[in-house]
């Protein structure tokens, strides 16, 4: 897989953000299909860094529902955790990361994921 099909965007919420934080994990949205080697591979392409460790987490579909019938279903997705080394730090994820308004976190998302596809 190439570097853009396996990183789709990052994750920006409180615990993410206390994760990059504190101790230099950042959360990323993957491609289902993906692994650790290829998250690793990507992460290391894409923004110049050294990986120490990547964590998978799959999350399972979500059910819910709309008064009494209808129902809906969350698609099942994958989620990395990426550890760096001290020091080191992901620009773009932390310009994400520094915003606390939706617009403007909005606007950086979009432009991370700009960064990711420019490379194609």
């Amino acid at each position: 897989m190439e570097t853009y099909e396996v990183l789709k965007y990052p994750i920006t919420t409180e615990k993410a953000y206390t994760l990059a934080r504190l101790y230099n994990k950042y959360t990323f949205e993957v491609d289902p299909r993906a692994n650790k080697i290829e998250v690793k591979k990507a992460v290391e392409e894409a923004f110049g860094v050294k990986v120490l460790d990547v964590r998978i987490i799959n999350v399972p579909p979500k059910k819910g529902r709309y008064g009494r019938r209808i129902v809906t279903k969350e698609p099942a997705r994958k989620k990395a955790i990426v550890t760096l080394p001290e020091g080191q730090k992901i620009a773009a994820v932390e310009k994400i990361v520094d915003d606390k308004k939706g617009e403007a976190r909005h606007k950086a998302i979009v432009q991370f994921v700009d960064y990711l596809y420019a490379g194609t």
